[in-house]
């Protein structure tokens, strides 16, 4: 039996949530499936009340996810990513505790890679009390972040400037990063899809993440459940590129099951 949202105890509020993002994820896919959906077929195709869905569209309308239409929505394109501020904003409470709970994964003393996204700054923003870190990063909002902290000593690429989100990109800054080789890094993904890709938009900034990927001997994968309602047109590694995965919330069972199977860590951070 489905909670009563009135009368949810806080087992009964997780339940909701875990029902609310798998809905999320088979709205999507009907998306992608359909191109365009109605409310009241999306209200019998999973079940629920058409209230539901257009609470749920409302929701994967603001998250930049889909397109809200008289009755119904459609998808918005996948070769574009949401714009910087808007990415700030989507699972915003979930970065931040994504980003306290991966930066107890980074000890004392050693090198990290901390590569472009919303999600890997909140993980910067975790990480100003470490002592004797030596940080490279390619994402300017990152050195910021950093510069004042005494026991971080950061190192920033250099090439292409992506003026939107302050990100470093292109052939200049992947020669930079494939130089070191550090002990943890720390990724972002726009979207992860049920295979286990992890997948992004611009082609340079794939270029980056892949000397990063390679360049480390321990990968954390930083990525909100939001993500894995989200498409994207190139593939930069795989969850077997992947050591420890810090999210909210894996509701996916195909990716789990992917997590398990590649000897993946997986880390929930909104998990009771």
């Amino acid at each position: 039996m489905v909670p009563d949202p009135a009368k949810a105890t806080p087992a009964d509020s997780d339940a909701l949530r875990d029902l609310a993002a798998i809905r999320h994820v088979k709205l999507v896919e009907q998306l992608h499936a359909l191109g365009s959906v109605k409310v009241e077929a999306l209200a019998h195709h999973l079940g629920v009340t058409p209230q539901t869905i257009r609470g749920d569209l409302r929701m994967l309308d603001q998250q930049g996810l889909i397109s809200r239409v008289r009755g119904g929505a459609v998808l918005r394109s996948t070769l574009d990513n949401i714009g910087y501020q808007s990415r700030q904003a989507i699972a915003s409470d979930a970065k931040g505790r994504i980003g306290a709970a991966a930066a107890t994964l980074v000890p004392a003393a050693v090198s990290v890679f901390i590569n472009i996204g919303t999600t890997t700054e909140a993980v910067a923003s975790h990480l100003v009390r470490h002592q004797r870190l030596m940080a490279v990063t390619n994402n300017l909002n990152v050195a910021e972040i950093l510069a004042d902290s005494k026991g971080v000593d950061v190192i920033v690429a250099g090439g292409r400037l992506r003026s939107e989100d302050r990100a470093i990109i292109g052939p200049l800054a992947v020669d930079f990063l494939s130089a070191f080789k550090v002990d943890y890094a720390i990724i972002g993904a726009s979207a992860i899809d049920k295979s286990g890709s992890l997948l992004d938009f611009d082609i340079d900034e794939i270029k980056v993440s892949q000397s990063i990927v390679a360049s480390a001997r321990h990968v954390i994968l930083v990525a909100d459940s939001s993500k894995l309602a989200r498409h994207a047109p190139v593939r930069f590694a795989t969850m077997a590129n992947i050591d420890t995965f810090v999210t909210d919330r894996l509701v996916d069972r195909d990716l789990a099951a992917i997590c398990a199977r590649e000897g993946v860590r997986v880390v929930e951070t909104d998990r009771g």
